[in-house]
């Protein structure tokens, strides 16, 4: 009879593998980190487990500067997400900044309706159910609910890039240095990445084309 292993003690040993295999290949690995992080990119993700950043884009640590939340969701009052944005702009000096939506998002496919998701979640989808509301004539001429809903993954990345542009840190950097801004969209099916190029209507909707 084989006994399943804790999850926890799973990702323990799974650490340890990895320190002991990251060591032999490269001695001075871990000793470089610990003298600091100069990453090159900001990644605003969702917190889905099916979309880790490091090991889709097969970087290692320090690579990436991260940010993870329900459905990549930037809210303009979010002082977790703006504190982020922030030191990475200011401090880390990032080139660029990356806003990753995906397939399949639980978050977008939530938002094409208004069902109760109780306080929390109902609050901070409020700006994706605002953007499936002004994108309604578009969204209905798709043919099912997962088309619908990775569209709307797509919008809501446009959504947050246009947040993006509208803090002062990140207009500064923009201004200063040629920091500049990035749409992806992660397939989870394929396992590949789609950037995405933005167009905002004269109307205020916003359209995707990958």
């Amino acid at each position: 009879m084989v006994v399943s292993q804790d999850a926890l003690d799973r990702v323990v040993a799974g650490n340890r593998t990895y320190a002991k295999k990251t060591a032999e290949r490269d001695p001075e690995f871990f000793k470089t980190l610990a003298h600091g992080q100069s990453p090159e990119i900001l990644w605003i993700g969702c917190a889905d487990s099916r979309v880790p950043e490091t090991t889709i884009c097969d970087c290692q640590p320090g690579d990436i500067f991260v940010h993870r939340n329900i459905a990549n969701c930037l809210h303009a009052q979010d002082l977790n997400a703006s504190s982020v944005i922030e030191y990475a702009t200011t401090h880390l000096k990032v080139k660029k900044i990356v806003v990753c939506g995906h397939t399949m998002c639980g978050g977008a496919n939530a938002a094409l309706g208004d069902a109760d998701l109780g306080e929390a979640l109902n609050t901070w989808l409020l700006p994706i159910r605002e953007i499936r509301r002004r994108n309604k004539a578009l969204l209905d001429t798709l043919p099912s609910d997962d088309a619908r809903g990775n569209k709307l993954a797509e919008l809501n990345v446009q959504h947050s890039l246009e947040v993006l542009r509208q803090i002062p840190t990140v207009n500064k950097a923009i201004r200063d240095r040629g920091l500049s801004l990035h749409g992806l969209i992660y397939d989870i099916a394929a396992g590949e990445l789609t950037a995405l190029e933005e167009t905002k209507k004269g109307n205020g909707l916003w359209s995707a084309s990958a």
